[in-house]
């Protein structure tokens, strides 16, 4: 498929897991993945595409895992991982905008000094605008990770597609790290993923993305141009249909 084909989504949901914004095993921001993630989500925009972004904050701390560790209650660890979200959040707001692409960033909790809280009604018309929307701090509450965020936000907004840009190729029969034999898969429906248990996101983002008949790609974020090939339609990564 040509690279100036068109996009085949028009309104887009993508979640980019906290590692994106640093190298494998890294921790924090680093600034040359972090200006390679703003790029490439301003060629996005640029197509005409409407974009929202939810990130995720394990490059700073998450909140499950922070609680067993740690001691510190579950409630209290999941809302310094909210926080970690916004750390990116606007870390990559700024970028983009440098850039030249108008960026919004709306919170799920209220940190009024530097984002706008999230407001359903304001996110669809800085969409129709052009800005791109990029949505932190989860759904604001504990216990719900940011990938059920971003189910509940691409309902929302009433997104054409839900991508999640991880890591990974796309969604395996088995680990690909523990079994040399497990399988890629290209296209699978929702139905498939819940009686494997395939490892893709929590039950309730993927019980809410079936239940909303809302398309899922999963990809790896860390190849250049991967995000683009997926609007564009390409094969890229994993698609879970509704159907």
């Amino acid at each position: 498929m040509s690279q100036t084909a068109p996009p085949v989504y028009k309104r887009v949901l993508l979640k980019i897991s906290g590692e994106g914004f640093c190298p494998e095993g890294g921790f924090g921001i680093e600034a040359g993945e972090l200006e390679g993630i703003a790029r490439e989500l301003i060629e996005i925009a640029q197509m005409g595409v409407k974009l929202a972004v939810v990130v995720g904050g394990g490059n700073f701390i998450r909140g499950a895992t922070f609680a067993e560790d740690g001691h510190i209650p579950r409630a209290t660890a999941d809302y310094m991982g909210m926080l970690a979200t916004v750390l990116n959040a606007v870390a990559l707001q700024e970028t983009m905008e440098r850039l030249g692409q108008p960026t919004r960033v709306m919170s799920a909790i209220g940190i009024y000094s530097v984002c706008e809280p999230f407001i359903r009604r304001r996110a669809t018309r800085h969409l129709e605008k052009g800005r791109a929307v990029i949505l932190a701090a989860g759904t604001g509450n504990p216990f719900f990770t940011t990938d059920t965020c971003a189910a509940l936000r691409a309902t929302e907004i009433g997104a054409d597609v839900l991508l999640k840009a991880t890591k990974v190729d796309g969604i395996y029969s088995a680990d690909p790290k523990k079994d040399k034999d497990a399988t890629l898969y290209r296209d699978i429906t929702y139905e498939q993923v819940l009686r494997d248990k395939l490892a893709v996101m929590d039950l309730t983002a993927i019980t809410l993305a079936m239940e909303r008949k809302i398309p899922l790609v999963v990809f790896n974020l860390k190849v250049p141009g991967n995000i683009a090939r997926v609007v564009r339609g390409e094969k890229v990564g994993t698609k879970i249909n509704p159907k």
